[in-house]
């Protein structure tokens, strides 16, 4: 039988998307990567995978928060992907949830681990440019890390979110090894948030210019 998978709204986490800068263990945040190796003892491991192949990748289209469906390709990448970690152990998996995102964690791992979908894992909203060509989108984006889209988000706009959800998985995973199946924006924050990389980092190393895909990439959360 497949584990159940969850649906996180914003009522049941109790929080929008900006963290609660009231709260005293929030400091922990711009600090993340010169502490990790002091507190790996006491740290969340993340996973971080990306979702599979889809028809709008195909087609060479950035989706942003339009839901689009796997491909054939996405579909055998995510059940290839099953076998690719057999040799991880994970306490929960955590999705966007977007289609693609679910589709691909469930596709891999819903008869292995509970599946949570949270919101604040989502793509980049690219606003009106939603949906349109990658050659279109893909340069604004660097563009766009103070500036929000046109009727939507800026990278540090996906920062902060990214930022409270790895506030909560603090609060409730301590120790624990997570997986997160997302996309490109919330990955790039982790590399900010975590890493203490510059957003002109992020961008620069961004595995997908070169396309170096990895069955998964390792963060600590101290």
């Amino acid at each position: 039988m497949s584990k159940l998978t969850h649906q996180f709204s914003f009522a049941q986490v109790g929080r929008q998307f900006e963290p609660d800068r009231r709260l005293p263990g929030f400091n922990f945040l711009p600090s993340l990567a010169q502490t990790a190796q002091q507190n790996i003892h006491m740290a969340v491991r993340i996973t971080y995978f990306v979702h599979g192949t889809t028809t709008d990748n195909e087609q060479h289209i950035s989706s942003g928060w339009k839901d689009v469906e796997l491909s054939s390709l996405g579909v055998q990448q995510s059940r290839d992907l099953t076998e690719q970690t057999k040799h991880l152990q994970f306490d929960v998996v955590f999705c966007s949830d977007l289609k693609r995102s679910v589709d691909s964690a469930t596709l891999t791992w819903a008869d292995t681990y509970p599946i949570v979908q949270d919101r604040r894992l989502r793509e980049c909203n690219y606003g009106t440019l939603n949906g349109h060509p990658s050659e279109e989108v893909e340069p604004i984006q660097e563009q766009s890390i103070t500036v929000p889209m046109p009727e939507g988000e800026s990278y540090e706009d996906v920062k902060n979110r990214i930022a409270a959800f790895l506030q909560e998985v603090k609060e409730n995973y301590d120790g624990k090894h997570i997986a997160i199946v997302g996309h490109k924006a919330p990955q790039l924050a982790l590399d900010v948030l975590l890493r203490g990389w510059t957003w002109d980092q992020a961008f620069e190393q961004d595995w997908r210019k070169t396309k170096s895909w990895q069955a998964g990439w390792e963060y600590l959360l101290p």
